[in-house]
């Protein structure tokens, strides 16, 4: 079993930055990939960026290339994820989620068996 914890959300204006942790524990070492995905009010949960537990590969949607940078401290068994030059449309609650399985198809969800609860962030005007 591997539990996740994300922090980070917040407040932020356009145009502004912000960093969102993912803290795993449990069975850890058995982690093969790490995603954030997010949901906006009425829309169905997307994929936003995910990472190789052994750091050999990083994944963005389209949408966030170039504004967001996906990262893992494996010490502290966490996952961030740096978002810049955010807009309107980034308001979501984002979700960390951690699969075990080593697959390419790491923007589906139903490939992760774990998931963090969510943590809001809301950009404003």
């Amino acid at each position: 079993q591997v539990q996740l914890v994300e922090s980070g959300g917040g407040l932020v204006q356009a145009g502004g930055s912000l960093r969102l942790s993912c803290t795993a524990s449990g069975r850890t070492f058995s982690i093969s990939n790490v995603a954030w995905f997010r949901q906006a009010p009425g829309k169905e949960r997307e994929f936003v960026s995910a990472i190789s537990w052994s750091g050999d590969g990083a994944y963005y949607a389209d949408s966030v290339v170039g504004r967001f940078i996906v990262s893992r401290v494996n010490a502290k068994s966490s996952v961030y994820l740096q978002m810049s030059s955010l807009k309107l449309e980034d308001a979501a609650v984002y979700y960390c989620a951690a699969t075990m399985r080593s697959t390419p198809f790491y923007a589906t969800q139903l490939n992760y068996a774990y998931w963090g609860q969510g943590t809001q962030v809301t950009v404003s005007q």
